[in-house]
């Protein structure tokens, strides 16, 4: 990503309504997964740290990240050193080391994704799992994903066949940010009829209108207990190693 990207992100996830309530979805997704007390949490590609605290709730975490920059930032932040690594060849963790591997809004940086998701799976404990979520639709293709330096957004069979095809058993692909999609999707469009469109999407909203986004977008970890949705703006997906 762009340093300014980094830069903005560690500015904004602990307050932005986008971060706040992915975390907060995230938090209830993984404990469900019910890990031992002594688990072992890795993050992968963790940028300025925004989810650390939030996994280090369940269990040691370590993470990597490729950015110097970010890396810097997410050390300080996460209060230990945080480790330089890049998917899919440079990872320095033995196999067969975690309990949960998360990589949140990581692999669609990476053209090999299927190699970086392959990587991950090797450091799993077998029966462990691994947590990602990714954008959707090629066609909400914006500068969003431009300025991110995205190399493509997925579809929910995609990533499920991602998933396999790394040699992990699918538990749960889900869409989620269902609720506020249309509205999200109709901004997209808009600004790009006003001639807008390389506005950033991710601008801190007026407080008031940055809490109710939020309580909206974390509401849906109540349904995403219990159902997969189907459409949203990211998908979520769990995996099993066998």
């Amino acid at each position: 990503m762009d340093k300014s990207v980094y830069l903005r992100m560690a500015e904004q996830d602990h307050k932005h309504w986008w971060f706040v309530a992915r975390r907060r979805i995230l938090q209830d997704q993984i404990a469900a997964l019910r890990l031992p007390p002594d688990a072992r949490v890795l993050e992968a590609g963790c940028g300025p740290g925004g989810n650390l605290a939030m996994l280090s709730e369940f269990g040691r975490l370590d993470a990597f990240e490729m950015d110097e920059d970010a890396r810097r930032i997410a050390s300080a932040r996460g209060g230990f050193e945080v480790q330089p690594g890049k998917l899919p060849g440079d990872i320095g963790f033995e196999p067969d080391s975690f309990d949960l591997i998360a990589a949140l809004d990581v692999i669609e940086h990476i053209e090999a994704d299927l190699e970086s998701v392959q990587a991950l799976a090797k450091l799993l404990r077998p029966g462990a799992r691994l947590i990602l979520t990714v954008p959707v639709y090629p066609w909400l293709w914006s500068i969003h994903d431009e300025r991110h330096h995205h190399k493509r957004r997925y579809t929910r069979p995609a990533v499920q066949k991602l998933a396999e095809e790394a040699g992990l058993v699918v538990e749960k692909c889900s869409h989620f940010n269902t609720i506020l999609f249309p509205l999200i999707v109709g901004i997209r469009f808009l600004k790009k009829l006003a001639g807008i469109a390389d506005k950033p999407d991710d601008d801190m909203p007026p407080p008031f209108l940055n809490a109710v986004l939020g309580r909206i977008f974390a509401a849906e970890r109540f349904a995403l207990r219990h159902v997969s949705l189907p459409f949203g703006v990211s998908i979520l997906c769990i995996a099993r190693r066998r």
